[in-house]
């Protein structure tokens, strides 16, 4: 019977490597994302290494966008064994006293509304899948508050870790587990910017980090792999620091 795996997000850093180590345990892959050409430069990575892929362009923050989305995957699939919020950002920077309203929303959007809308749509394929399990991206902002204008960041990123834990409880009669990763410093396109406008910057981070360098998009894969496996069946509710030690600085 064919395993599937939803992964919004999917087309680039974090979210691809994730659809890599999935595939290439005979999941089927069903990428989210929103640029079109990223997408195609994805599935052609992916059908490489001979993984069953297929491509959905919706954005997650938009709910009618979500709900016509996952009509389109349910005329392929009709079921899901793991669901992979992926999808997030930082959406900028902005101090609380110059943050505009619009700014507050788009954020809180992008890393809360749409693991909600996501998840909900999802709930009736998880329903019918085997053991099947979601995991959510909190982040280390969550515990720290962010950095110099990504306080409002980390406000919707520690709602997805109380949403874990809330629909790890609601969930669990269905048998669906809902854990977290809360990665740290991850080199990945998220700080990009950083590493072009300020090189120096971006590597002095590494000083806030207990083993003095930046993660890889595969350590982050590599722990969702355990999470959604049969090792972590009775996991549910949990977060796992993905830092290097960086919470510890």
């Amino acid at each position: 019977m064919k395993k599937n795996a939803l992964i919004t997000g999917g087309t680039g850093g974090i979210g691809l490597s994730t659809a890599k180590a999935l595939g290439k345990l005979g999941y089927h892959i069903i990428l989210n994302g929103i640029d079109q050409e990223q997408g195609k430069n994805a599935i052609q990575e992916l059908e490489k290494e001979n993984i069953s892929v297929e491509l959905h362009i919706f954005d997650v923050t938009d709910e009618k966008a979500v709900l016509e989305g996952f009509e389109a995957i349910q005329k392929e699939n009709d079921s899901l064994d793991i669901l992979i919020n992926n999808a997030g950002g930082l959406g900028g920077r902005s101090r609380f006293e110059d943050m505009s309203t619009s700014f507050y929303r788009s954020v809180m959007a992008l890393n809360l509304d749409s693991v909600f809308f996501i998840t909900r749509s999802a709930i009736p394929m998880l329903k019918k899948g085997n053991n099947a399990s979601i995991v959510n991206f909190t982040s280390i902002a969550a515990w720290n508050s962010g950095g110099p204008g990504a306080g409002i960041y980390g406000t919707a990123k520690a709602a997805v870790l109380t949403l874990t834990r809330a629909l790890a409880k609601d969930l669990a009669e269905y048998n669906i587990r809902v854990n977290a990763v809360s990665p740290g410093t991850i080199d990945t396109p998220f700080h990009q910017a950083t590493k072009e406008t300020n090189i120096e910057l971006f590597n002095s981070w590494k000083n806030n980090i207990l083993m003095k360098r930046f993660g890889q998009p595969e350590e982050v894969a590599s722990v969702i792999e355990f999470l959604v496996s049969e090792k972590a069946s009775f996991l549910t509710g949990e977060v796992i620091q993905i830092n290097g030690g960086q919470d510890f600085l």
